[in-house]
This record gives C-alpha cells, structure tokens and sequence, in this order.
C-alpha cells in the first residue's frame, strides 16, 4: 500500500505529538470525521473559522506553520 505524505505535515504531528484524536477535533469543528479527513488531505479546504478552531486547540504553534504544506 503507498502511504500519501500528509497535506498539513505540522499539523499531523501536533495532533500525534499531544495524543488527541482526530474525531475529537471534526466535533470541535462540527464536521463529520471524514470530513475532517479531507481537509487534512488537501480534498476540500478549511474555512477561516475552522482554522481559528485548530488555532485554539494548538495555541503554541503559529496557524501559518500548523497549515504549511512542507515540513518545518
């Protein structure tokens, strides 16, 4: 199976590093977990509300570096 590199690669190691799960933050966001999927994937965007949302939930780390796409 070929594993994608993730679309937000900060972002995907924030929400490993601090052990939360993704279906707790589509529900912080009031979207499905598959839609959350697909924003993580780079399918469908973010809006700026969910982004202030994800911002909240990882106040240490700057919105422009948990929405990079290359890993910093």
């Amino acid at each position: 199976m070929i594993m994608n590199k993730p679309y937000y690669p900060n972002l995907e190691a924030e929400i490993s590093k601090n052990g939360i799960r993704k279906k707790d933050i589509a529900d912080r966001l009031g979207i499905t977990p598959r839609a959350f999927s697909q924003k993580m994937n780079g399918e469908t965007d973010f809006w700026w509300k969910e982004v202030k949302v994800v911002q909240n939930i990882f106040p240490e780390v700057p919105a422009e570096k948990l929405f990079d796409h290359e890993r910093s």
